[in-house]
């Protein structure tokens, strides 16, 4: 799996996800199954996730990269001196 993310992309994607997660403890109750406490806290962590992994499919579908060429992570001589 190629990383088709940047760094800023991730760091935002970070950011925005922990704030989605403690939105949806904090202030609309996921626990108690309110349902828009459950899509904000599914939302919050597929951006968690999606920024720490540095892939997000959605952008592979659409064949989006905002990763520089020296990020991919194949790890070969072309991307390292790029």
């Amino acid at each position: 799996m190629k990383l088709n993310e940047g760094n800023a992309d991730r760091i935002v994607r970070v950011i925005l996800g922990l704030i989605a997660l403690t939105l949806a403890y904090i202030e609309f109750d996921v626990m108690a199954g309110s349902l828009l406490g459950i899509v904000i806290a599914a939302i919050g962590a597929i951006m968690l996730l999606t920024g720490l992994f540095g892939f997000c499919p959605a952008y592979k579908l659409c064949g989006m990269n905002t990763c520089k060429k020296s990020c991919c992570g194949c790890g070969s001589d072309e991307c390292k001196s790029a």
